[in-house]
């Protein structure tokens, strides 16, 4: 049929006509499914948005026309491809990314597969479907597939098979959300409506069940709920753990033949049948050699993708066989602790493992259909330095990947090749970086790069370590190493050590004496390093220059939370307090600020906190607080003058005025309002990640405009600035030193 009249003139009757018969398929639709409301086709609602009346539909179409490439009907009742007379006409689907105004022109436009992608394909595509199941197996799987694929919806049904109907159904699931329990009632729901001796499966298990074949499995390991060791391989058959005693399941003693619940469980979704699926979709295999594409990728010299970086080069090198191939997998592994239970159980921790694939586009590896979840430590606890055990899994397939590779069906060459992957780097945040490398990260030698050399100093009246000598990252000239009384009260003349090669820290650390569990007590090893990690059983992975990567999102949420409730004083945020100042006083710096003590008769000055100046290292607004003791039965109070950066009450409420009447558009950040507090204390609470990124990169340098001092105003926007830097799309290396 030709529809080319749904994108001409709208004042024709062929396109009036053409919008009833349109109108008359919607509310066919509606009949048979019995839904409520119609997706609206305009260009402005793209089959998003949807309506309660068809009448509203006709107004918006007439108003805007329909949406690009929508020829048939699939959302109103329709299936099958367009054939028109037009050769545009085949249905496409959307990019699900492009990258921002100015940037785009810095990747070539990806063309849409063929008929293969249609969303309405009429074929049922078994074989392809088939491709990553084993061969033990397939000849059962096609038959009943096979079977359901040609088995009618109910007796006369010509439009929808059994398994076509199944597979419609639990796709809309899928990308609306819906609960097990919801689509269940659907299904029962449907099935009483169709006719008698309809193939409708009545649950959500049996609808799984007709697809398992399209499934991927996964493998539910027991572990010791101290953390000591995995019930797999020789372990399989022990009912409690051979290091500390402790029962593999929640009840002791419990017959055999009786239900019994592990104690802790390790759930393990296995990579390689996720490998193979993802080269059994043509664009997708397509899409894991575009970092190899000299047509797709650009090359100038700057970092648009880990291909452009030192470390991508330097395994091509190392490795040429594996770099030769590019359909070779380079991965990214991420893991962090959360919560699944919100609120009801703070002390919960579930930890997730996430494989990030680098082979595909940047506007593409990042996105949620290809970041992988490959493990779930369940909690309560947290698994810590013991994390190596629950890793052996992964680290498993990663070596077998590694070293032997599989046989991967390519559906874009159509050809069967060895596939090979690497673990190229990991991501998390500091504390977990102790976890995965294996390194003390806390201490006096907290620094994994310095090591030995790490410059510490204990302030016993903060009771913490701080890091001052970071001056030797400068370079010699830098004016800032002859500053004395900016800094620590010294000149820096030392420099920074050079960062160790993997192969020197591998010396390092093999051989280091490791018993997991939580239930072993800490020998209390000298060195530096607790563990030989798991990851050194990778061969290459004393070859990686950089191996553990930290997340920027968690350092610019500490930093944005630190400089916030300095600015403002926040209890408890901010890291202007009574210990740094005595500090500055046993050390003869910055006198105006030294903590002042007075007895119950206070001068006036000491209780406004003296003239109000915007002069660098002197005081302004009130003063940071009182703390109070007893000394010989007189009440002491401790005045900490104001610094230059500490905002008045008045200026506080211009900060949090200026952020509360921020708008921004839908989608660019959380609504400011929420975060802001007008109505008594002036502060900032339950700021996320995200919120403090858009903070750090946009909103601070703003508010803080006229406020401030300019040298701190100055201060505070480089930083910003220097985030801004790191978290852009496109980086040039040789401005990076200059940050």
């Amino acid at each position: 049929m030709d529809r080319s009249w749904m994108y001409g003139r709208r004042d024709t009757k062929d396109f009036m006509h053409g919008v009833s018969e349109f109108c008359m398929s919607a509310l066919q639709h509606q009949a048979s499914t019995g839904v409520k409301e119609f997706y609206c086709p305009c260009a402005d609602c793209e089959n998003v948005n949807t309506v309660n009346n068809v009448l509203v539909i006709r107004d918006h179409v007439f108003m805007r026309g329909f949406r690009p490439n929508y020829h048939v009907w699939v959302y109103h009742g329709e299936s099958g491809v367009y054939v028109g007379n037009s050769s545009k006409n085949v249905v496409h689907e959307q990019e699900e990314a492009i990258y921002a105004e100015g940037e785009a022109d810095c990747f070539e436009d990806e063309d849409d597969d063929d008929v293969e992608n249609n969303i309405d394909d009429d074929n049922d595509r078994v074989e392809d479907m088939l491709h990553e199941v084993e061969d033990e197996v397939r000849d059962r799987v096609f038959e009943c597939l096979s079977k359901a694929a040609e088995t009618p919806l109910y007796p006369g049904c010509t439009k929808y098979s059994k398994l076509s109907a199944v597979c419609t159904l639990y796709n809309i699931k899928t990308s609306r959300g819906w609960t097990d329990i919801s689509f269940t009632e659907l299904l029962v729901a449907l099935s009483d409506m169709l006719p008698a001796g309809n193939e409708l499966p009545r649950s959500n298990y049996y609808a799984k069940k007709l697809m398992c074949p399209f499934g991927l499995e996964y493998k539910k390991i027991h572990a010791c709920p101290n953390d000591c060791l995995l019930y797999h391989m020789q372990y399989e058959n022990l009912d409690k753990c051979p290091r500390c005693g402790v029962s593999r399941y929640k009840r002791k003693g419990v017959s055999e033949g009786k239900n019994v619940y592990p104690a802790k469980v390790l759930w393990y979704i296995p990579i390689i049948p996720r490998f193979k699926r993802l080269f059994s979709i043509k664009k997708d295999a397509r899409n894991l050699r575009w970092h190899a594409d000299p047509d797709r990728r650009k090359r100038d010299g700057l970092l648009r993708h880990p291909a452009d970086s030192p470390q991508w080069k330097t395994i091509d090198k190392l490795h040429d066989t594996f770099g030769k191939e590019p359909r070779n997998l380079r991965l990214g592994l991420c893991t962090d602790g959360m919560n699944p239970f919100g609120t009801l159980s703070s002390q919960h921790s579930t930890w997730p493992v996430l494989l990030v694939i680098y082979n595909l586009p940047p506007w593409l590896c990042m996105k949620r259909k290809y970041i992988m979840l490959s493990l779930l430590i369940s909690g309560p606890k947290q698994p810590g330095n013991d994390i190596d055990v629950y890793l052996e899994p992964l680290i498993d397939d990663l070596r077998k990947m590694w070293d032997e590779g599989v046989s991967v069906f390519d559906a874009h060459a159509n050809e069967m090749f060895r596939l090979r992957a690497m673990l190229f780097c990991t991501i998390n945040d500091f504390p977990a970086y102790g976890n995965l490398s294996g390194y003390k990260n806390k201490g006096m030698k907290a620094c994994p790069t310095c090591e030995e050399d790490t410059q510490s100093k204990y302030i016993s009246e903060c009771h913490k370590y701080v890091f001052l000598r970071t001056r030797r990252l400068l370079r010699r000239d830098h004016p800032y190493r002859k500053m004395k009384t900016t800094f620590d009260g010294n000149v820096e003349m030392d420099v920074a050590r050079r960062a160790l090669t993997g192969k020197e820290v591998y010396e390092r650390v093999k051989g280091v004496e490791t018993v997991f569990g939580k239930s072993v007590k800490d020998k209390g090893t000298t060195g530096l390093w607790k563990k030989e990690s798991v990851f050194w059983k990778l061969p290459y992975w004393k070859d990686l220059p950089v191996r553990h990567c930290l997340d920027v999102m968690h350092i610019e949420k500490n930093v944005c939370e630190a400089i916030l409730g300095t600015l403002m004083n926040i209890p408890g945020k901010t890291k202007d307090t009574k210990g740094v100042r005595e500090y500055f006083k046993s050390k003869g710096l910055r006198p105006e600020l030294w903590p002042q003590t007075s007895g119950n008769n206070r001068t006036k000055e000491m209780e406004t906190g003296g003239a109000k100046t915007k002069g660098k290292g002197k005081g302004k607004g009130k003063g940071k607080g009182k703390e109070k003791g007893n000394d010989k039965g007189k009440k002491k109070t401790h005045y900490l003058p104001p610094a230059c950066y500490t905002l008045s009450k008045l200026e506080k409420r211009l900060f949090c005025e200026c952020l509360y009447g921020i708008k921004a558009p839908s989608g660019y950040s959380s609504n400011m309002k929420r975060f802001v507090s007008l109505n008594g204390e002036l502060k900032l609470t339950s700021m996320k990640s995200h919120d403090c990124h858009v903070m750090m990169q946009t909103f601070l340098p703003i508010a803080i405009r006229g406020i401030l001092p300019k040298h701190v105003r100055h201060s505070i926007t480089s930083l910003c600035s220097s985030f801004n830097t790191i978290c852009s799309k496109v980086l040039d290396p040789s401005t990076l030193d200059e940050l």
